[in-house]
């Protein structure tokens, strides 16, 4: 396996959540199975006044806390004196001098390279903010010949006016090829294993098109509410939150042609293609091929909880949507004709995110019990709570006659191999060190996934009430049992278009 070079990563909101819960823990588990570079530093950078002592401690007592982790005290004393923590004001320009100092210092005092990765695991705000003084202190070059990257989180903007703008700024300070946004959904091994899944084994590319398969469905439901991001998700909703940011990735990887070669650029290539095959949405296609909704008062999983409007920092009268259903079509030569779904909602009755392809059913029905309809043969790729893939099909019942009955051949991914699979975060994490970009958003891809969503966006604004609907939680959502296509009924505009209240 290729090594990643001695260098630095400095985190920005070192004194946050997402470094707490998922950056330190992630960088952990890369330093016991010994894949951090042999010559490394980890760099906090917040506002809070802290010393190495104290930063470390917070981050010792988290590790200790956690349950998805098994500490060695060795291990986690010699992990704890990678870390360093540096306090100044990131909102002012001048205070960046006080890091740019302490970079050089560790650079000089550990011996490491002018290599180094930047993390923005800030408020979105900042994301404009931090890039520009970075240049102003000369941090975003190396002029040792070095490298500088930089990781960016979602949401990458609210609409493709916003991300145009980002990229814009970021482009003028850093390389494209130095820029890397992040979503990490695309770290999990069952989504990597789609492209595996599809370019490594005859059985399956050949039946990957129109011809063979009737629809793809998409979905990504939670038992969870916005716990707490009430002001973010106010801005945001599951379109952008969801959709946009996660589940389209999911898409272009299922949608995808075969990349002309397996390194990042050709791979991400035909991620923008798929993009910018998208059939745009007229304003029928907003109303009728879309439908939202929004929790209400429930119980999920014994729990009393609360709907949206109720939630903390949520407006009493918000229109903001915490479920979506999409039908959506990709006009290409692959795809022609063959309807794309994709389902997202907070509060239903279970956790699941998957892919399940719907194969089309044989011309004629010979046995009795056999299945007549799309959903006959399936393959079923799970990416959350178990990663797995299934195949569904029908094979004759033991005894006399030829009664058919549907079964199912289920692979779970953790079978692979006796310890547990690594944490998004951590693949992300340690591609970005190798300078592996392939499952990170470039900013074509980007732009024309928001090309696709913004004129949805730009309707609900125009009618904030039309189509919401309301589901209880720990539901199924708006439709209650209904999903796939029979969520959408064209024949039946009464279905879908739902008056403004």
């Amino acid at each position: 396996m290729k090594e990643a070079e001695n260098q630095m990563l400095v985190i920005f909101g070192a004194s946050g959540d997402l470094t707490r819960r998922k950056l330190i823990p992630a960088l952990f588990e890369l330093y016991v199975r010994r894949l951090l570079p042999e010559k490394f530093i980890i760099l906090g950078a917040a506002r809070s006044l802290m010393s190495n002592e104290e930063f470390r401690r917070k981050q010792s007592d988290y590790l200790s806390a956690s349950s998805n982790i098994s500490l060695n005290s060795k291990e986690l004393g010699s992990f704890l004196e990678l870390i360093y923590y540096v306090a100044f004001d990131t909102d002012n320009c001048k205070e960046y001098v006080k890091l740019k100092e302490m970079i050089v210092s560790l650079q000089k005092e550990k011996d490491i390279p002018d290599n180094i990765i930047f993390y923005l695991a800030t408020p979105p705000a900042m994301y404009e903010v931090i890039p520009p003084f970075l240049k102003a202190v000369k941090l975003n070059v190396s002029l040792h010949g070095g490298t500088r990257k930089i990781i960016v989180e979602k949401p990458f903007g609210t609409d493709l006016k916003s991300a145009k703008r980002l990229n814009r700024k970021l482009e003028l300070i850093f390389n494209e090829k130095e820029i890397y946004r992040i979503d990490h959904y695309l770290g999990k091994e069952t989504v990597q294993n789609i492209l595996v899944l599809r370019f490594s084994n005859g059985i399956f590319e050949p039946l990957w098109n129109r011809n063979y398969i009737d629809y793809v469905e998409i979905s990504s439901s939670e038992t969870l509410g916005i716990e707490n991001r009430g002001k973010y998700y106010e801005t945001a909703g599951a379109l952008r939150d969801m959709i946009q940011n996660h589940l389209m990735q999911l898409m272009a990887f299922i949608a995808m042609e075969p990349p002309a070669s397996f390194d990042p650029e050709s791979i991400r290539d035909e991620i923008a293609k798929v993009f910018r095959s998208l059939r745009a949405f007229s304003t029928h296609d907003c109303h009728n091929s879309v439908i939202r909704g929004q929790y209400t008062d429930g119980e999920v999983e014994g729990e009393t909880v609360v709907g949206y409007r109720k939630e903390k920092e949520v407006a009493a009268d918000s229109n903001t949507e915490t479920y979506v259903a999409m039908r959506y079509m990709i006009d290409n030569w692959r795809w022609s004709g063959i309807p794309f779904f994709i389902f997202t909602g907070k509060r239903l009755k279970e956790k699941r995110t998957e892919i399940t392809i719907h194969f089309k059913s044989t011309p004629q029905q010979f046995f009795k019990g056999q299945c007549a309809g799309s959903s006959c043969n399936q393959l079923i790729i799970r990416v959350q709570p178990d990663e797995s893939i299934s195949m569904k099909f029908g094979l004759k019942i033991p005894g006399a006659g030829f009664e058919v009955k549907q079964v199912s051949m289920d692979f779970y991914y953790d079978s692979l191999k006796k310890d547990k699979l690594p944490d998004a975060y951590e693949r992300l994490l340690l591609d970005a060190m190798l300078g592996d970009s392939t499952l990170y958003s470039r900013s074509d891809a980007l732009e024309a996934s928001w090309r696709f969503i913004d004129p949805i966006e730009k309707e609900w604004m125009k009618h904030p009430t039309r189509n919401l609907l309301y589901y209880k939680a720990g539901s199924n959502g708006p439709r209650q049992n209904l999903i796939g296509p029979e969520i959408f009924d064209s024949g039946n505009k009464t279905k879908c278009d739902v008056s403004d209240n």
